[in-house]
């Protein structure tokens, strides 16, 4: 049974959608583009509304009064309102400014050799494998690798952080069960811990960084006389595992699904190495890791077919609006050479994603590496999707090489 727009609602939807939820984006974005959710939520599908909503000033993330009323006074409550995404300036731009002393063009210069070597010992391995779950084996130790490095966490860590990626970032769907409540609860908890040890151990010692730390930038870095606090630190390190983690398996991951479902773009690529920058924006435009963004309209805003009024809660599908037929040529047909391509995978404005750079940067080494060193690869079984309707990835992903 075909899912049907008259009885859509955002937060009632279903694993049909999550699976392939573009027939009913394309149905919305023709029909209703400004979408009235039962709650009076809207749910734009338009790229130009996204667009416009994303770019205004008076368009406001800060999430307080909303994940009060969603987690009550909690540990993901003080995550979400604590770390950088879901707060508007004054603080946004001051932690995002004290943040950003982790990305500067020295320190992504200094990732790029430690990202092919990650890559490199995990291709290894997967040579040695054979037959693998692609996810588990790769798409999620890749950044599971990096953001360690990054944070300086212990090795004895690192097999939670998925886990504990998934449980706070699952705890932002629409509608959310009692139990991933709890799960995202206790991952904020349990990282937050570890945290914690780990930013007292670098403030004690400074100069005990490893090449492509950036956790002494976030304890001493400084804004007109401002730094982060202690629980600035701990909360703002697990946006960077969450902004980092989940996104980055899930490009990897979504990379080879695609090329699997498309051998003649696959093909394509093994042809012409030079189209990896493309095919990676590709990737994130056809099969973006982000589905859904938010925002509150903080002043009126006039969009394509009506106005918002001050105060509406607005979810952005960057699903629809990164296959929008009005920007895109043949929207639905994945193709690596495809330029312009305007897609809006890392949002824009002012809450533009802090770690694109880095992240096409692992999206270029780990696709372009994989496919070179394995052109045989080939599904070897049932693949899932992650349950989640805001990320869209792999959970399983089972392949030989």
């Amino acid at each position: 049974m075909p899912l049907d727009v008259s009885t859509f609602d955002l937060n009632r939807i279903d694993a049909r959608f999550i699976e392939n939820p573009h027939p009913l984006l394309h149905q919305l974005r023709a029909e209703r583009p400004i979408f009235r959710n039962a709650d009076g939520s809207v749910y734009l599908t338009r790229h130009d509304d996204c667009l416009k909503v994303y770019q205004s000033r008076d368009m406001l993330s800060d999430k307080t009064e909303a994940f009060g009323e969603k987690f009550g006074q909690c540990p993901l409550h003080k995550h979400h309102t604590t770390s950088l995404i879901f707060n508007d300036p004054p603080y946004h731009t001051v932690v995002r400014k004290l943040i950003s002393g982790a990305f500067t063009p020295r320190k992504l210069a200094e990732f790029e050799p430690l990202i092919e070597g990650i890559v490199d010992r995990l291709l290894d391995r997967v040579e040695d494998l054979g037959t693998l779950d692609l996810i588990d084996d790769f798409a999620k130790v890749l950044p599971t690798e990096i953001i360690s490095f990054m944070l300086g966490i212990p090795e004895e860590y690192r097999a939670r952080l998925r886990g504990y990626s998934l449980a706070i970032l699952g705890a932002l769907d629409p509608v959310v069960p009692e139990d991933r409540i709890a799960e995202g609860n206790r991952a904020v908890e349990e990282f937050g811990e570890i945290l914690g040890d780990l930013i007292d151990h670098r403030r004690a010692n400074p100069g005990g960084a490893m090449q492509g730390e950036v956790l002494e930038s976030l304890i001493f870095g400084e804004h007109q006389g401002r730094r982060l606090t202690q629980d600035e630190l701990i909360q703002n390190c697990i946006f960077l595992l969450n902004a980092g983690h989940e996104t980055t398996t899930s490009l990897v991951g979504n990379a080879v699904g695609l090329f699997l479902d498309h051998p003649d773009q696959h093909r394509r690529l093994l042809d012409d190495p030079s189209l990896i920058d493309t095919a990676v924006e590709e990737v994130l435009r056809f099969d973006s890791p982000l589905q859904i963004g938010n925002r509150l309209a903080g002043e009126d805003i006039v969009l394509h077919d009506g106005v918002l009024p001050k105060g509406t809660y607005i979810h952005t599908s960057i699903a629809a609006a990164n296959r929008d037929p009005a920007v895109f040529e043949n929207p639905d047909m994945f193709d690596i050479a495809r330029k312009p391509n305007r897609h809006i995978a890392f949002i824009t404005g002012i809450h533009v994603c802090l770690g694109a750079t880095l992240a096409r940067v692992e999206g270029r080494i780990a696709i372009g590496r994989l496919v070179r060193r394995f052109p045989k690869i080939a599904a070897n079984g049932t693949r899932q999707r992650v349950p989640l309707a805001r990320f869209r990835g792999w959970g399983t992903l089972p392949v030989t090489v």
